[in-house]
């Protein structure tokens, strides 16, 4: 009897062995992940203990932010299709996908994960959370340099792509690199 989780993640290429030497950046997912998880701890120290109260619209502003960045990756996951794939290894024989959220930047999950995170900053005023939300644009940055170097191996047209588009925040340093 198969197992259709099972058989998701081989297509995924994920493994025991890659989770071991990192072979298609399993380790770059798995510092993906433990920052994620790490936004369900409790905001420290709380805007209450420095005495302020938070206020109201920035909780707002926070929630749909939130749900924006939800929207976003799903949106991008869609787009994706069977090209989709956690890790920054690309599926081989996917098709290069520019269009729909990734016409408006090469990384759309990423993004949407960064919006997500800065969501619960704003939400819960947490310099915890907006350490957790410098720290994942940092390592998702770098997977999705990881990837692109791949990319380009794979795509003969993904060059001319990375030229145009940006990369996953348009005109902010270090997550947005137009290079030939």
């Amino acid at each position: 009897m198969s197992n259709p989780l099972v058989e998701r993640l081989q297509h995924w290429g994920l493994s025991w062995a890659g989770l071991r030497d990192n072979r298609h950046g399993e380790w770059w997912l798995l510092a993906q992940l433990s920052l994620i998880a790490a936004h369900a701890l409790p905001p420290e120290p709380s805007p209450a203990a420095w005495g302020v109260h938070w206020p109201w619209v920035l909780r707002g502003l926070g929630g749909f932010v939130l749900l924006l960045g939800l929207a976003l990756a799903a949106q991008g996951a869609f787009n994706l299709g069977e090209s989709l794939t956690p890790l920054p290894e690309p599926i081989p024989g996917a098709a290069l996908v520019t269009e729909g959220a990734y016409r408006r930047c090469r990384h759309p999950l990423y993004q949407a994960v960064i919006l997500c995170s800065l969501g619960v900053v704003l939400l819960l005023g947490s310099l915890l959370h907006l350490g957790l939300l410098i720290a994942l644009a940092v390592v998702l940055a770098r997977k999705a340099r990881r990837e692109e170097q791949r990319l380009c191996l794979i795509h003969h047209d993904y060059a001319s792509y990375r030229q145009t588009t940006p990369a996953i925040i348009p005109h902010l340093p270090g997550l947005d690199w137009r290079t030939g």
